[in-house]
Formats: C-alpha cells, sequence, structure tokens
C-alpha cells in the first residue's frame, strides 16, 4: 500500500515550507535514509488538536458585525463592541502575541456571541481553535483522569491550540480539583504566551474568590481588563411570542359547541 501525502486546506499536496514531498520526511542524496522536514512537528501538532473542539456551535455560525444580535449590542454598548472588533482586526498579531480577550457582565448580554466573533475570525485566520464551555471542558477532564497519560495528553493538546476559547467561566462548583485543572490551564498558556478568550458572569472580585487569585491574576495578564457588558437579559428580548389559550380554556377539556 503506498504512502499518499497529506493535503493542504484546499487539496493541494505538499510540505508548507517547500522542503519536503509532503510526507514529513526529506530523502537524503543515498536514497536510503531520511530525516524530519522541518514542517513534521507542525504537522504532528495539527494531528494532535484535531480532536478538540475547535467548531463554531451552529447557533454563531452566522455571527456577524453587521447583522443582529452584534449590531443591537453595538447600540447600547458601542465602546465594547468596537473593542472586540479591534482585536478581531488584528486577530493573527494578536494570537502570535498571545494576546487573549476576555468578556464580563449581565447574563444574555451578549458576551458569548461577541467572543464567538473572535474565535470566527481566528477559525477564518487558519488559526486553531478549542472551543468550550467550562463545565464541558472538566467533564472531559474527569474522562481523561482515567490514566495520567491521558490527562497529561489533553492538557498538552489545550496548551497547544493558537486560542482556547472558554465559556462561562465561574460556572462551576468550587473544589480543590476545579482550581487546580483550571490554573493548570491557564498558567501553561500563560507560560506558552498562548491566547485565550473567555466569558464570565462574575465580577473579577468574585470570580477571584470562585477560581482563585491566581488564575484570574494569570487571565489579567493574557486577556488584559476585562470587557463589561451589562444591562437585560436580550434572549428574552428576541423570544419569539406563542399564541396563548384563553384564559377560560382547560387541558383535556372539549371545546364548546357554538
Amino acid at each position: 500500500m503506498s504512502y499518499e501525502p497529506p493535503t493542504r486546506p484546499g487539496g493541494e499536496r505538499g510540505c508548507p515550507l517547500g522542503i519536503c514531498d509532503g510526507s514529513g520526511f526529506v530523502i537524503e542524496a543515498d536514497g536510503e535514509t531520511a530525516r524530519d522536514c522541518e514542517c513534521r512537528a507542525s504537522r504532528i501538532a495539527a494531528i494532535r488538536i484535531r480532536s478538540l473542539a475547535g467548531r463554531i456551535p451552529r447557533r454563531y455560525r452566522g455571527v456577524s458585525f453587521e447583522r443582529p444580535p452584534v449590531s443591537d449590542i453595538a447600540r447600547v454598548a458601542p465602546e465594547q463592541v468596537r473593542e472586540v472588533r479591534r482585536y478581531v482586526a488584528d486577530v493573527q498579531q494578536n494570537l502570535d502575541r498571545g494576546k487573549g480577550l476576555w468578556l464580563e457582565g449581565d447574563v444574555g448580554t451578549g458576551k458569548t456571541t461577541l467572543a464567538m466573533l473572535v474565535s470566527k475570525a481566528a477559525l477564518d485566520a487558519g488559526r486553531s481553535v478549542a472551543i468550550y464551555s467550562l463545565p464541558r471542558l472538566l467533564s472531559l477532564l474527569r474522562e481523561s483522569m482515567d490514566s495520567e497519560a491521558g490527562l497529561v495528553d489533553f492538557l498538552d493538546r489545550l496548551g497547544a491550540v493558537d486560542l482556547l476559547h472558554i465559556d462561562d467561566l465561574g460556572a462551576e462548583n468550587r473544589t480543590e480539583w476545579v482550581l487546580e485543572q483550571l490554573y493548570s490551564i491557564v498558567n501553561a498558556r500563560y507560560e506558552a504566551e498562548k491566547a485565550i478568550v473567555a466569558t464570565t458572569n462574575l465580577m473579577p472580585d468574585a470570580l477571584a474568590e470562585h477560581l482563585g487569585a491566581r488564575t484570574v491574576s494569570r487571565l489579567v495578564e493574557i486577556c488584559g481588563d476585562p470587557i463589561p457588558l451589562y444591562g437585560c437579559d436580550r434572549r428574552l428580548e428576541h423570544r419569539p411570542e406563542f399564541p396563548q389559550p384563553p384564559e377560560h380554556a382547560s387541558l383535556g377539556a372539549p371545546a364548546e359547541r357554538p
């Protein structure tokens, strides 16, 4: 069975550096030995992170600065939306520098939608992204604890992506295990100068109490000060209205004849 070199995005076979034939190996002049190509490390990293959740959820795939709900958010929080837009405009440079972004505020104010704009821009730029709600991320960490190697491998893969997107920081019971795992994830990305985009319903002081001051301190180092989004729950504003039955109607009662 012959080996078929991997394809680049768009179906083009070959080495992204133009060195090897796309196999990740360079054949020496003697024709009998081979050495690793410089592209091999990045190929291995790409394979390792492929199993992470790097897709925009269906609800957010059409998100855009020009359409609701983002255009609605911009009317009540124009500076916050401008700050996210500035980050997205320089997403490549921000990710290269390990600079992240996080949003805090009330439920239903658009934090997740704006964070998804960042992840979408990163994916569109060809960067690797892992997207998780905090409860889901911790659930996967628990599942990986069947073996020490499994946990270490999952943490390594989380540390390898260009952008880690964590939704609902603080939406988990505070236990020593939770604190330890979150610190490990955030600290690993801090030391590797890798970006994080995150959302939370908690103010920084409350978040520090819930997640630990060390973790929040590193989040501030990575993401800067949180972007505040407060106000009414826009999910309720956009909830569809359903016709209500007459007040005198009862379930299971036959309709009155004219």
